[in-house]
């Protein structure tokens, strides 16, 4: 076990506490004020840990800056409107969205109120740098958002927020939580199961309960519902939830153990998409998808615009700009274009949204 700064800190932690929640164990990991891993490093591109759909290729936030306007138009042109991005990195997808806007739809761009929702420091001064002639307003939460018609953009989100999980043993559901093997972390179960959960699970299943992304799929349902507008949410994750664990860790693009250096990794979880639907759902909000990345970004024009690129490039460039969009739609069962899933929330009555389709019944 690698001796992060963290670690310390998370054995104090437990030698008092006792052993803590997956969730709060999550929340200090990557969100601790001075050594969390968000606060502390830019963790995209080649020479970090992960990288990111609109760092593959320019087309992702080009589409999704398209998309943007035509929702717009759906809405009927508030102006002004609130153009919202959730963990915006380093502002490279709304730079390019806000790229294509200025090309494809003046109106649209000067109608828009930019808002960045971002907790890290190093990454705001990333995007201060990228975004410098849009003068965006940061916020550490969607609650101080202002009021008023709002077009959301959540791309690799909701896989960072904490979650809980249980497993079930033959006293029931019991939660998992980290705990002290001597000096190293590792996982335990609470002593005690947790009554309220009556699902079914074969001894050894791990349920995961997604409680803060719930929370925020509601209040941001209630708010489309009260002020009108929309969310796109693209992330990693099941149409359905399952009981399998999905918790894991990534350092230098390779997966790592999730207990091995905390706050030196990122760490995430599956998306469950059904169940952020029903919570916007119970809100107010209605439900467009979820689809697969590829099919969003076919149906939204990828393939033109990857075209149109190639055919203004060299032959170095051109393939670069097919090898890029070819990743991003890439169907195989690792690939982007099938594990990433797409989905939307709108105010109720309000048209459908370009590319996702209304989904009944969760």
């Amino acid at each position: 076990m690698s001796e992060t700064p963290l670690l310390g800190e998370l054995r104090r932690l437990i030698a008092v506490e006792g052993p803590i929640t997956i969730e709060r164990y999550m929340a200090l990991c990557l969100g601790h004020p001075v050594l969390g891993y968000y606060r502390t490093r830019d963790p995209l591109g080649a020479a970090g840990d992960f990288t990111t759909a609109p760092e593959i290729s320019q087309i992702f936030g080009e589409l999704i800056g398209l998309w943007t306007a035509e929702v717009w138009h759906g809405l009927g042109r508030p102006a002004p409107f609130r153009l919202v991005e959730l963990g915006p990195g380093r502002g490279t997808l709304m730079a390019d969205a806000l790229r294509a806007l200025r090309a494809a739809a003046p109106d649209c761009l000067a109608a828009a109120d930019l808002h960045l929702v971002e907790t890290s420091p190093t990454l705001r001064a990333a995007q201060a740098r990228a975004l410098a002639t849009a003068a965006p307003t940061w916020h550490d939460d969607i609650g101080t958002l202002p009021a008023g018609p709002a077009i959301l953009i959540a791309n690799e989100f909701f896989d960072a927020l904490p979650v809980r999980q249980y497993q079930r043993t033959d006293r029931g559901w019991c939660e998992r939580r980290v705990g002290l093997d001597g000096d190293a972390l590792a996982f335990g179960l609470s002593p005690d199961p947790t009554p309220e959960i009556a699902a079914e699970g074969a001894p050894g299943a791990i349920l995961t309960l997604p409680a803060v992304a719930l929370d925020v799929a509601r209040r941001l349902g209630d708010r489309l519902a009260r002020e009108g507008g929309a969310l796109l949410a693209i992330d990693y994750g099941d149409l359905y939830g399952g009981t399998a664990d999905t918790l894991q860790a990534v350092a230098r693009h390779r997966f790592a153990d999730p207990l091995e250096a905390p706050g030196e990794t990122d760490l995430t979880a599956q998306v469950d998409f059904a169940a952020l639907a029903r919570a916007a759902a119970s809100a107010g909000a209605t439900v467009h998808g979820p689809v697969t990345q590829a099919d969003f970004l076919l149906a939204l024009g990828l393939a033109q615009r990857a075209e149109r690129l190639a055919a203004r490039a060299n032959p170095v460039q051109a393939a670069s700009v097919k090898a890029g969009a070819d990743r991003l739609i890439d169907r195989s069962t690792r690939g982007m274009g099938h594990l990433f899933k797409v989905m939307g929330l709108a105010g109720p009555g309000q048209p459908g949204l370009p590319g996702l389709p209304g989904l009944p019944g969760l």
